[in-house]
């Protein structure tokens, strides 16, 4: 069954100019329909953008081209949106849901402690990339509570789909945060989403901490331990995306 992983938002640095990046976004055919893994920002967007995304064009150097929303990136991949019947989310930041209003017939997983961050009130200075309007269309929600089973060494719950996937607990960087596995014909993927950034080496460990949570430290070491497992954070340098269709 082919997974498609695409770029669903480039934001690069204007200081260190050299730090490019794109926002992984995830398209899988299971056997039960298309499964989207996280959105990016979505087509209402880039047409009135909110007060975040305003800021981030100050702040960092965006190509703002919605040909990037996951909505035309589907369509160019061959499918038909209407054929999204579930998105999972790693987490509920704007460059991450910002594309919900695009696909208002799908089925919505998240933890339930996004959700209860994203719907309630907020105590972090994180908390300010949840814009309210991402989800005015949503009429179904799977709300998913940390598993007692494991998914390596990580708590995580098993997703009611095949190829086998799994929302492995990670948060931090938010308060529910995940990342998603996907089996793969030869081992596994793994979108550890913002949990870290295991392929930048010049931003300082504290920084990691402070923004993106306390498991960098551990992903790196699982990559070590791991070499049938690809794991990628949520967002990363633009020639990663080069060819990403797995079976």
């Amino acid at each position: 069954m082919p997974i498609h992983i695409f770029n669903g938002f480039t934001c690069n640095a204007r200081w260190p100019s050299t730090l490019k990046t794109g926002t992984v976004c995830m398209l899988v055919e299971t056997e039960q329909d298309l499964v989207l893994i996280d959105t990016g920002p979505g087509v209402e967007d880039y047409a009135h953008p909110h007060a975040m995304l305003k800021l981030y064009r100050i702040i960092t150097e965006l190509p703002f081209d919605v040909h990037e929303t996951a909505v035309n990136q589907i369509r160019q991949l061959g499918y038909q949106p209407e054929d999204v019947r579930d998105i999972i989310l790693t987490h509920m930041h704007f460059d991450h849901c910002g594309g919900l209003p695009d696909f208002p017939w799908a089925k919505v997983h998240v933890h339930r402690r996004e959700f209860e961050a994203f719907t309630g009130k907020m105590q972090r200075w994180t908390d300010m990339a949840y814009i309210q309007r991402h989800i005015a269309h949503v009429t179904d929600w799977v709300l998913y509570d940390d598993g007692e089973e494991k998914w390596f060494d990580f708590q995580a719950t098993r997703l009611p789909f095949l190829p086998e996937m799994w929302l492995v607990s990670l948060h931090g960087h938010s308060r529910g945060h995940c990342g998603v596995a996907v089996r793969l014909e030869n081992g596994w993927y793994f979108n550890a989403a913002d949990a870290g950034a295991v392929y930048n080496n010049e931003t300082p460990a504290w920084l990691i901490k402070l923004v993106l949570g306390p498991h960098d430290a551990r992903l790196r070491q699982f990559i070590s331990l791991h070499p049938e497992v690809v794991l990628s954070n949520s967002h990363m340098f633009p020639e990663w995306f080069v060819n990403k269709t797995w079976q």
